[in-house]
C-alpha cells in the first residue's frame, strides 16, 4: 500500500527533497508551507499525488485544517515529517526577547501543533511514523546559535519521551540529526540574526557570519539523498530512534559522545559521593 506523507516546510530545501523522494517511491504527499505559490510550482507535475496547503505551523487551527484536508483527499496519514522551521542565530545577549519567542513558537510549539493534530489519526489507525527534524546542533550546542540549538534540544527531549508514549499504538518515531545540507537555510529567508549588537561579541559575531557566508549553498549534504534515506527508514519494520545524516554530523556526534563519556568518567567518584 502506498503511504500518505504529511510534510511541513516542503516548498523547498530538505522538505522538498523528502516530499519528492516520497513521490518518486510511489507515495502520496500532503505538502505544506507558508508559501503557497512556491508549493504550487514545486509540485505542479504531481497534481494527482499531492495535496498542497498553506500552513503556518504556529497556528494550531491551521494545523488541524491541513490534517482535515489530508484526510478528505487521502483518508489517512502514515508518515508525518515535522520539517518546518528556521534558524535564529547570533549570541544570546544580542537576540531580543521577541525573536527568541518567535524561534520557539515555530521550531518547538509549531512542531507540537502539527503533531497534536496528526496523532489522533495515527492512533485510530494503530499505525504511523513521526519523523522530527532536529540537527547536529540539537545534540551539541553551537556557539553563536544558542537559541536555535535550544529549540532543537527541546525537540530531542520531546521526541525521546513521545516515542515511548505512542509506541503502544503502533506509532514509530525517528529523530533526524542532519549536518549542513545544500538548501536556502543560510539565506535571509530562513536564517535570522540578532539585532542588539554588543561590542564584546564583535569577534564571535564576525567569525560566525563568515562561516555562514562561506557555507551558504556550498554545504556538503544533498537534500534529495536525505529524502531517499528517510523513505527507506519509513519502510523499515524497526526504524531507528535517531538517524544522523551526513559525514559532518556523524563527526560532531561521535566527538561529543566521546567527550561526554570522558567527562563523566573524570567526575565519577564525585558523582557517586552525593548519595546518602
Amino acid at each position: 500500500m502506498n503511504q500518505v506523507w504529511f510534510v511541513t516546510g516542503s516548498a523547498g530545501g530538505i522538505g522538498a527533497g523528502i516530499a519528492q523522494a516520497a513521490l518518486a517511491a510511489g507515495n502520496l504527499v500532503v505538502a505544506t508551507d507558508l508559501d503557497p505559490e512556491r508549493l504550487q510550482l514545486t509540485y505542479a507535475a504531481h497534481a494527482a499525488q499531492v495535496v498542497t496547503a498553506r500552513l503556518d505551523i504556529r497556528d494550531a487551527a491551521q494545523s488541524e485544517a491541513a490534517v482535515e484536508a489530508a484526510l478528505a483527499r487521502f483518508g489517512r496519514i502514515d508518515v508525518l515529517v515535522n520539517n518546518a522551521g528556521f534558524g535564529q542565530f547570533g549570541p544570546f545577549e544580542e537576540i531580543e526577547p521577541e525573536a527568541v519567542e518567535r524561534q520557539f513558537a515555530t521550531n518547538v510549539f509549531g512542531t507540537f501543533n502539527v503533531t497534536r493534530a496528526v496523532l489522533p489519526v495515527m492512533r485510530r489507525q494503530r499505525a504511523g511514523h513521526v519523523i522530527n527534524m532536529s540537527s547536529n546542533g540539537g545534540f551539541k550546542g553551537v556557539s553563536g546559535a544558542s537559541m536555535y540549538s535550544a529549540t532543537k534540544f527541546a525537540i530531542e527531549g520531546f521526541s525521546e519521551s513521545l516515542a515511548q508514549e505512542i509506541a503502544g499504538f503502533g506509532i514509530k518515531l525517528t529523530i533526524v540529526e542532519p549536518g549542513a545540507f545544500r538548501t536556502d537555510f543560510l539565506d535571509g529567508r530562513s536564517l535570522k540574526l540578532g539585532t542588539r549588537e554588543l561590542h564584546d561579541y564583535a569577534d564571535l559575531r564576525a567569525k560566525a557570519n563568515a562561516v555562514f557566508e562561506a557555507r551558504n549553498h556550498n554545504q556538503v549534504g544533498d537534500p534529495d539523498k536525505l529524502g531517499r534515506a528517510l523513505v527507506q527508514i519509513a519502510g523499515e519494520i524497526d526504524p531507528p530512534l535517531r538517524f544522523v545524516a551526513g559525514a559532518d554530523a556523524l563527526k560532531v556526534i561521535d566527538d561529543t559522545l566521546r567527550a561526554v563519556a570522558d567527562e563523566v568518567e573524570r567526575w565519577r567518584s564525585l558523582s557517586l559521593s552525593t548519595g546518602f
